[in-house]
């Protein structure tokens, strides 16, 4: 199937490592040129390096700290210079510290917020130029399953994310007369660093062997394993193609069936 992703170019946060790492490379296979932002620079140039032995796309790669407006600003404008067009942008940054309302100070909240909220608002005011030339540009926002159901402990990515929720589906409505969709997905269950970490900290809590508790962690999916982030990167590539023009505001779970939630 023709996604008529051929020379787009696309621009990918935090893909250095895990989702954002595979978004890029799906990307690229569909022949969609990447621009690739992590604070990793070591691992930023071995993404690079794969997707160019890989694919027959150019990757760009740049340092980049998603909380940072300034290093946005950079990125976007050195992007779309490097390919002369920006098609795509796939918001994604990683989560904030866990923990309970009453371990969070003023920091931790303003952290959480530049970090998983303004990062995709102010990626998204910065590209919209680029997006409007394109002649139908994509928004893609990686958020996490804790936006329809709150996790325990990620009250600070439970919050934020949700507001990432309600500003792209208002702008999916400001956008959609201009052929620009805005969409979210929500990974769940998928084994990158972050979720280790999380069950991780779950055995400590609880005293199981890491082991243990990830049987547990797989026993509460409905498929009874863990996802990889090649299935989300799966569901961007498909999103930002010619084939999904007609589908925008949408918030989509990739959690093979964890989530209880109707919508």
């Amino acid at each position: 199937m023709d996604l008529g992703l051929k020379g787009k170019a696309a621009l990918i946060g935090g893909s250095s490592k895990g989702i954002g790492r595979a978004v890029a490379i799906g990307l690229a296979r569909e022949g969609c040129n990447v621009g690739i932002c992590a604070r990793d620079n070591a691992a930023l140039a071995e993404t690079a390096l794969t997707i160019r032995r890989e694919t027959d796309a150019e990757a760009f790669s740049l340092v980049c700290n998603m909380a940072r407006y300034e290093d946005i600003k950079r990125v976007v404008k050195e992007t779309a210079n490097a390919f002369g067009r920006l098609d795509i942008i796939v918001n994604n940054a990683g989560g904030p510290r866990t923990g309970t309302f009453d371990e969070m100070d003023e920091t931790d909240w303003l952290n959480a917020i530049s970090q998983n909220l303004m990062s995709a608002i102010r990626t998204t005011r910065e590209a919209l130029p680029h997006l409007r030339r394109s002649g139908g540009g994509r928004v893609i926002n990686i958020t996490s399953i804790a936006v329809k159901q709150p996790i325990d402990r990620l009250i600070l990515s439970n919050t934020a994310r949700l507001g990432v929720i309600g500003m792209a589906k208002t702008l999916s409505r400001e956008l959609a007369p201009e052929g620009i969709t805005v969409n979210n997905i929500c990974p769940g269950n998928i084994a990158t660093e972050r979720l280790i970490s999380l069950i991780e900290e779950r055995a400590q809590q609880e005293g199981l062997k890491m082991e243990e508790a990830i049987e547990i962690e797989e026993r509460r999916v409905p498929m009874g394993h863990l996802g990889d982030p090649e299935s989300v990167a799966n569901l961007v590539v498909f999103l930002a193609s010619a084939k999904a023009h007609y589908i925008t505001g949408t918030t989509i779970q990739v959690d093979g069936g964890s989530t209880t939630a109707v919508f």
